[in-house]
Formats: C-alpha cells, structure tokens, sequence
C-alpha cells in the first residue's frame, strides 16, 4: 500500500470512527472538497463541516469504505454512510464514489459523486422523490446545507 492510499484509508477510518480531527490532518491547509449537498467548500469549511455532521450523528453513524487506490498525483474510494437524517429522522444509505488529489503528501482535492435525487428520496421521502431531481429543490438543500455549516461555526465560535 503506498502513502497515499494510507491517508485515504486513515481518513475513512477516522471517519468510522468519528474522529474528525484526525479527518482534518489528512487533509491540505488549500483543501477543496465538493459534493452535490454542500457544493463547494474550502479550507476550514471543509473540516468543520465534517466535525458537525459527525456531532449532529451522534453517534448513529455508520461508515464503510472500500476500494482504496491511488498513485502519486490521484486516487478514489468507494464508500457508503448509513445515518439518519437530522431534519426529517429518516434512514439514510448513501452510496458515494470519492475522487482525491493530493498535494505535499496531503489531500488537496476531495470529491464526493453521488446521486443526489436518491439521497433526497431517503432523506425527505415523498417531496425527495417528486421535487428531488429539480435544480430548485438541489439548490433549496445545498442553501440549506451552508446555511446549517454557517450557523454552526457560529456556535463554534
């Protein structure tokens, strides 16, 4: 196993494990992590966005990963999150393929795919399923979602 397939393997199990400290060590200071929830994130975000959803889970979060390869510039993962969703207290089975790229032995780059349509049927149930797929629901849940990480850096202090 080389190095960089440690790091994606050390995240993921801190991730299990719910240590997100140990997530952010794996990750650049420059990260820039992207999904279909939270869009965009950068940085600082990227770490507290994982130590609130890890919190918020407490502790009914299950994480398996798999799959693990990489090189020297990139690597992917498979992985699936089983929790329930804060808002609605439905069962959620995510299913994602994570794409990285690593700079100064770091991950610099997190990409998380996933269909979020299927994600929205599993976490709102009737209004996932019928509105889900739209650009406005997709826009309504990743304000959401930002609006979720802002107020609990706020807290954070």
């Amino acid at each position: 196993m080389n190095p960089n397939e440690q790091l994606i393997e050390e995240f993921y199990a801190a991730f299990a494990a719910g240590n997100a400290r140990t997530m952010a060590s794996c990750y650049h200071p420059d990260v820039v992590f992207e999904d279909s929830v939270f869009g965009i994130l950068k940085g600082q975000d990227v770490s507290d966005m994982w130590q609130m959803l890890i919190e918020r889970s407490k502790g009914n979060l299950k994480i398996e990963f798999s799959n693990v390869s990489a090189n020297g510039d990139s690597g992917a993962a498979q992985w699936v999150a089983t929790y329930h969703f804060s808002k609605t207290n439905r069962q959620v089975v995510n299913k994602i393929a994570a794409a990285f790229e690593f700079r100064d032995g770091l991950i610099y780059r997190h990409t998380d795919y996933f269909n979020l349509w299927k994600w929205c049927q599993q976490a709102l149930g009737l209004s996932g399923l019928l509105l889900g797929w739209t650009g406005f629901m997709q826009r309504k849940i990743r304000q959401q979602a930002l609006e979720s990480l802002r107020k609990y850096q706020a807290a954070k202090g």
